[in-house]
């Protein structure tokens, strides 16, 4: 017994027509996130390396859009019930190769489908048991990476600021010690400065003390020429006296 046709599938759904990529590359990447959640498949989509798997990234929000808008249902109860890629037109060109042959290029499309529905009572139950097991609220992929990116910023603020507080501590710390050596270096100055107005006030002293020896010298000398002198008078007067008797 076989299912229901892709177009009878209950769910809310959104289709990619001529999309630029063949139907094989989309089958591999829509097997990655087929009856998961929204949430997980956001994950998942956004972290392929596969170039067809951004396109189906905007077409499975365009599914959650839809089923918001037109059905009321919250993205966390979705997930993906169906998704599967049709052949679409393909575009036939040429290479020309050597001795005048000409090879064919098929450049193939395909058409993506994309179907999202509601998840039972007991799936979203189990969903909700185990997201509050691991110590988190289920949340969506966006959010969630939003949170992720906010907390990373915070944290290399901080860094930067530390870093920053760092380097205003090393070069307040450069600073005092330069104003340091700057205060030694007049200290000492203002040392030899005390020790050279001492030498000068010494030199002075001596030659005060040169000046006043010399003047005591000039006295003693005028004395004891003024001395000689009242001697020779004395002897001059005895000489007359002693010419007059005679």
């Amino acid at each position: 017994m076989t299912g229901p046709k892709t177009n009878e599938r209950p769910g809310v759904r959104a289709q990619l027509r001529g999309a630029r990529f063949s139907a094989y590359k989309a089958r591999e990447v829509l097997d990655l996130v087929r009856g998961l959640p929204i949430g997980e498949a956001r994950a998942i989509l956004e972290f392929t390396e596969r170039s067809c798997s951004e396109p189906i990234l905007k077409l499975l929000n365009s599914a959650v859009a839809n089923a918001g808008n037109n059905n009321d249902i919250p993205p966390d109860e979705l997930f993906i019930s169906a998704c599967y890629a049709d052949e679409g037109p393909t575009m036939r060109r040429f290479r020309p190769r050597a001795r005048g042959r000409g090879t064919r290029i098929r450049k193939r499309t395909c058409q993506v489908t994309i179907i999202v529905g509601r998840m039972s009572a007991d799936d979203l139950d189990r969903m909700r048991t185990k997201a509050s097991s691991r110590g988190r609220v289920p949340a969506d992929a966006v959010s969630s990476r939003t949170r992720r990116v906010q907390r990373s910023r915070q944290k290399s603020g901080e860094r930067i600021a530390a870093a920053e507080a760092a380097e205003a501590a090393e070069a307040e710390a450069l600073e005092n010690s330069d104003t340091e050596g700057i205060d030694e270096t007049v200290d000492d100055a203002l040392v030899v400065g005390e020790s050279s107005d001492s030498t000068d006030t010494d030199s002075t002293d001596t030659d005060s003390t040169d000046a006043e020896a010399t003047d005591t010298t000039d006295e003693t000398d005028a004395h004891a020429a003024n001395t000689t002198t009242e001697e020779d008078a004395v002897i001059d007067d005895a000489t007359d006296e002693n010419a007059k008797d005679a």
